[in-house]
C-alpha cells in the first residue's frame, strides 16, 4: 500500500517530509474500509481514494508550510469523503449528497477510526460553505479549499495528477 501512495503522489523515497505524509496516514491506508474507497468514482475517472489521497497529500503540503497541524490535516482530508457509496447512483440517504455526505463520513469515521476534534472537524466542515457551519480549525479550512482545487482539477482535467496515480499504485492494494 505504501508503495502504491509514494507512486501516486509522486513522493521520493527519502524525502522526510514524504515519509512523514506515509507515517500520518499509515493506520488509515491500511484499513480495509479506506481501500474499498477505491470501488467508489469521486469525479471523472477519478475514484473516491485517489481524490482523497489528492486532498489528503496537498493540505498536508500546506498546512506543514504554515506550521499548523499537518497531522490531523493529512488524516481528515484522506477520510473527508469516506462515505462508501456511489453518490452518483445510489442514494442510501435522504437528501443531497453534498450536503449530508460529510456527517456520513463523519460517522463513518468515527466507527472505524479514533479521531481528534481537528480531524473530525476537518471531515464535518470540509463542504463549507455549501453547509452552514464554517470550520472551527485553520487545517478545516485549508482541506475544504484543497477539497475544492482537487475537485475542480478531476472534474475539467486541469493539469495532472498523476503523482497521486503513482502514489497509488505503489500502495499495491
Amino acid at each position: 500500500m505504501v508503495g502504491w501512495i509514494i507512486s501516486k503522489l509522486r513522493l521520493k523515497p527519502d524525502s522526510s517530509a514524504d515519509i512523514e505524509y506515509l507515517d500520518c496516514i499509515n493506520d488509515l491506508i491500511n484499513h480495509q474500509m479506506v481501500r474499498s474507497m477505491k470501488n467508489y468514482i469521486q469525479h471523472s475517472d477519478i475514484d473516491c481514494l485517489e481524490h482523497s489521497l489528492y486532498v489528503s497529500y496537498s493540505s498536508y503540503l500546506i498546512c506543514r508550510k504554515m506550521g499548523l497541524d499537518y497531522r490531523s490535516a493529512a488524516r481528515g482530508g484522506l477520510l473527508h469523503d469516506f462515505f462508501l457509496y456511489d453518490w452518483h447512483a445510489e442514494k442510501p440517504y435522504k437528501g443531497l449528497h453534498g450536503f449530508i455526505h460529510p456527517r456520513i463520513a463523519l460517522r463513518n469515521a468515527d466507527e472505524y477510526f479514533h479521531l481528534n476534534e481537528r480531524e473530525r472537524n476537518v471531515i464535518s466542515r470540509h463542504m463549507w460553505p455549501l453547509t452552514f457551519n464554517p470550520p472551527k480549525y485553520k487545517e478545516a479550512y485549508v482541506v475544504a479549499a484543497a477539497d475544492k482545487y482537487c475537485a475542480l482539477m478531476e472534474i475539467f482535467n486541469f493539469g495532472k495528477i498523476d503523482h497521486v496515480r503513482r502514489l497509488k499504485s505503489l500502495l499495491c492494494y
